[in-house]
């Protein structure tokens, strides 16, 4: 990987990917470097709210491919990341009571995603939360603390389709004011 390159490059990449080589390997030190990138993130007062399973066992990609019906990228998909957050994270701080855990886990997701299209490893970003039933069947299927809420899971491997954002710059979505 070269150091020189051009961030908005690697977010025009980025896409979500949904078919994966279901013989590709992810090595451990690729998952170390999305995980320290998504530590990376900012967080309200440095709350750092995020924990992180990694799940690479065959049988447990199938299975949340079954749990969870947006999903069935797992079953082909190396391995995959699942975001989790404390969100007693800034009790006792100055901003005690606000709810900035789902930001700040956006936050991680996003990193993850961007430092794997820089490695030219595909993602897919799932939500969890809010829909309690999912959130309950993670917390089960994963054995999540009931403090701790199940925020997202992020398929990783390589990608047997293009990468190319499905994004673009629209100027009727910008105010702008002097």
């Amino acid at each position: 990987m070269s150091e020189n390159y051009n961030i908005n490059e690697i977010i025009k990449k980025r896409k979500s990917i949904r078919r994966y080589d279901p013989n590709g390997v992810v090595s451990k030190r690729q998952i170390e470097l999305l995980l320290e990138a998504a530590m990376l993130a900012p967080s309200a007062v440095n709350s750092r709210p995020w924990e992180f399973i990694v799940i690479e066992g065959r049988q447990k990609m199938d299975s949340v491919a079954i749990a969870h019906p947006y999903a069935q990228m797992m079953k082909t998909a190396s391995c995959a990341i699942i975001i989790t957050a404390n969100p007693d994270a800034l009790k006792g701080t100055k901003i005690d009571g606000m709810q900035m855990w789902q930001h700040d886990c956006g936050a991680a997701a996003q990193n993850i995603l961007l430092q794997a299209a820089h490695m030219n490893l595909g993602t897919c970003w799932c939500g969890i939360h809010p829909n309690e039933g999912r959130m309950a069947e993670f917390r089960s299927m994963f054995d999540i603390a009931d403090n701790r809420v199940p925020f997202c899971i992020i398929a990783v491997g390589a990608a047997q389709e293009e990468f190319g954002s499905r994004g673009f710059y629209q100027e009727d979505k910008i105010k702008w004011i002097k």
